[in-house]
């Protein structure tokens, strides 16, 4: 597995790749790696014959200095995890590399970046755009893999490689679930045994409830302080906060399930 750490370095390895007819799949990602990290991992190695992690924690994402401050940062363990996994690659930017401009430019969308997540978390999707344009661009990917359960998200990336016409197709991969059905994410480890327990009603409501609004009621009858609920194109998306650990996860709805 070999280690890049700057875009120039990464540009001349991919130039080769491109010149041998290889394809790449690429997983973006914050690092503190889980389950769900390594499904989009395996389904990349499926389908390219390279893969590419990145770890970057992007600061311009985070709408409070202390959820950035306290952010894991596991990077030994995380190398060897991917090295386990069989990643053939693994990007390591720096934030002067990937925002020499000191983000005074930035993607912005006006539509749906404004609602639910959006609203909870102004300035949120600015910079996950931001990033997730810059390292498109710089990784020259066939393909990026991305997990549903950061749904709004994945629509806004899909949306915004559309919109500036990027040759990267935007894969989508199913959410990886504990066996109480909560989804996992770097945040979960944050929650004591009472709350883990607790928190797979989260997604044992949302998937049972008939509307969001009786939703957004059972959920907070069972002690989560909840953000939103809402139905949406088919699928219901919520956030809650429990413990002040705040979870994200959505369910299909219809014929969709």
């Amino acid at each position: 597995m070999m280690v890049f750490e700057t875009p120039t370095q990464w540009r001349s390895e991919r130039h080769g790749q491109r010149r041998a007819g290889l394809t790449l799949g690429f997983v973006p990602t914050m690092g503190a790696l889980h389950d769900g990290h390594l499904s989009l991992v395996r389904q990349s190695l499926a389908e390219n014959d390279r893969t590419l992690v990145s770890i970057f924690i992007n600061p311009t994402q985070f709408d409070d200095d202390t959820d950035l401050a306290r952010y894991p940062k596991p990077r030994e363990s995380d190398l060897g995890t991917l090295r386990n996994a069989g990643a053939h690659f693994v990007f390591l930017p720096r934030e002067p590399d990937l925002y020499p401009d000191g983000y005074r430019y930035r993607v912005t969308e006006t539509g749906f970046s404004t609602v639910m997540e959006g609203m909870h978390r102004p300035g949120h999707f600015d910079g996950v755009l931001t990033v997730v344009l810059k390292l498109l661009q710089i990784v020259s990917a066939d393909r990026a893999y991305f997990g549903e359960k950061d749904w709004q998200q994945l629509t806004l990336i899909r949306g915004m490689v559309e919109a500036f016409f990027l040759s990267t197709t935007i894969v989508a991969c199913g959410t990886v679930r504990e066996a109480g059905g909560l989804a996992v994410s770097s945040r979960n480890g944050r929650l004591g045994p009472e709350q883990r327990a607790q928190a797979s009603g989260f997604y044992r409501v949302l998937s049972a409830a008939p509307t969001a609004e009786m939703a957004a009621r059972d959920l907070r009858a069972l002690g989560f302080v909840v953000d939103y609920v809402e139905d949406l194109n088919r699928r219901r998306l919520g956030a809650v906060r429990l413990g002040g650990v705040r979870l994200i996860d959505n369910v299909p709805q219809g014929d969709q399930q």
